[in-house]
């Protein structure tokens, strides 16, 4: 299943280069002989692992280690950057994760892009790809994911909602989908997320809502394909989970916005 972007056989141990998906484009599951970096520009990319779903909106970054099976999927069309390191080029072993990419981070990115692949590791490339990785391991995490289930009952529950994060059907349904009493399916659920079901429901709609706005939705057309009623009871729980209406993401008043790990 592993696999690496069309790159040159010689390529540096860091490239990049800028890209851009279609609204709907599916990037089944597979991983990289390289490490990855992607920064999005604009659109919105969502990127599931086998421990979480990650809703990487513009101005935030994932790093996804060589070999981490994942699958990318873009809800908007999206411009983004993407960046391959070679194993052995960094000694810090940086796990999976999402971030809020800096100005400096931005600078360094983009000097990295600009050559494409042809340049040699000089002196000055090299201190450029070492500072870029050691910024990236101290960039403050981005809470905006949500975690799966070890129990493969409830992963296929929560991978039936993360689908579909509009469909209201009640815990008692998910229950029989999972083969389990309400009582069970609520303490597993607890025991192996943190959270009860609602609780998890709520963060996928969040998240998912962000992105949605930040792709050009309106806040009426997200309110009712997460599955709300109005769009006032959407802003209420945004405003509720954020401390911000919905609407703050379009003028930028907003600032970055996370949920708690």
């Amino acid at each position: 299943m592993k696999r690496t972007a069309d790159l040159p056989r010689k390529s540096p141990p860091v490239v990049g280069f800028e890209d851009r998906y279609t609204a709907g484009f599916v990037d089944e599951a597979h991983a990289h002989d390289r490490t990855q970096l992607s920064i999005v520009l604009s659109g919105s990319l969502t990127v599931n692992t086998d421990e979480a779903s990650f809703v990487l909106n513009p101005g935030q970054g994932m790093w996804i280690p060589a070999g981490l099976v994942h699958r990318a999927i873009c809800r908007a069309e999206s411009a983004f950057q993407v960046l391959y390191f070679d194993p052995e080029f960094s000694e810090v072993d940086i796990p999976c994760r999402m971030f809020e990419v800096s100005a400096l981070l931005r600078g360094l990115i983009d000097e990295i892009v600009a050559m494409r692949y042809e340049f040699v590791m000089d002196e000055r490339m090299l201190t450029i790809a070492k500072l870029l990785v050691g910024e990236i391991e101290r960039a403050p995490r981005v809470a905006n994911r949500t975690p799966f289930p070890s129990d493969y009952r409830l992963r296929r529950v929560c991978e039936a909602i993360i689908t579909s994060p509009g469909d209201s059907r009640d815990i008692d349904h998910w229950a029989r989908e999972a083969g389990m009493s309400r009582r069970t399916f609520t303490r597993v659920f607890q025991t192996e997320l943190g959270m009860g079901f609602a609780a998890w429901r709520r963060r996928v709609r969040v998240i998912e809502g962000t992105a949605r706005i930040n792709a050009g939705q309106s806040i009426a057309e997200v309110a009712f394909d997460l599955g709300y009623d109005n769009p006032g009871s959407f802003s209420t729980m945004f405003r509720r989970v954020f401390g911000v209406p919905p609407h703050a993401l379009r003028s930028g008043r907003a600032g970055p916005l996370s949920l708690d790990p």
